[in-house]
């Protein structure tokens, strides 16, 4: 059995958003206080015993969550056809880090996006 490495990154931002078509109070604007938590597999370390450099991904985060601190969620690009639910950012996330740091050794696996520290949803692909 091969051995593999998961480092994880977590960050927050302040957001508003609204649910389209949600039967309930989700459907008007509010804001949360997001958790993301990013988590990278590392099949191999390098010579100093890194699989990938947190201050890369921390880089790699920022640049894909760069526009989300204080805005409106509903008014990103990424989410002009669907709802900015959890679900809907933890996939953009996922799928924004996996172009910039996927490789033959290191891979994202798991985005997950919390709204509140007990409620979140994660996206990976297998």
């Amino acid at each position: 059995m091969t051995g593999v490495f998961e480092i994880s990154v977590r960050t927050e931002f302040s957001g508003a958003h609204s649910l389209t078509g949600y039967p309930g109070n989700c459907a008007r604007m509010h804001g949360h206080n997001w958790t993301v938590e990013v988590f990278i597999k590392c099949e191999r370390l390098n010579a100093l015993g890194i699989g990938i450099d947190f201050r890369g991904v921390k880089q790699a985060l920022t640049e894909c969550m760069g526009d989300f601190d204080h805005s409106c969620l509903n008014e990103h690009p990424a989410f002009k056809d669907m709802n900015p639910s959890s679900e809907n950012i933890a996939r953009f996330i996922y799928k924004e880090l996996e172009r910039r740091i996927n490789s033959k050794d290191v891979r994202v696996s798991r985005v997950k996006v919390s709204e509140t520290p007990n409620t979140g949803a994660s996206y990976w692909e297998e």
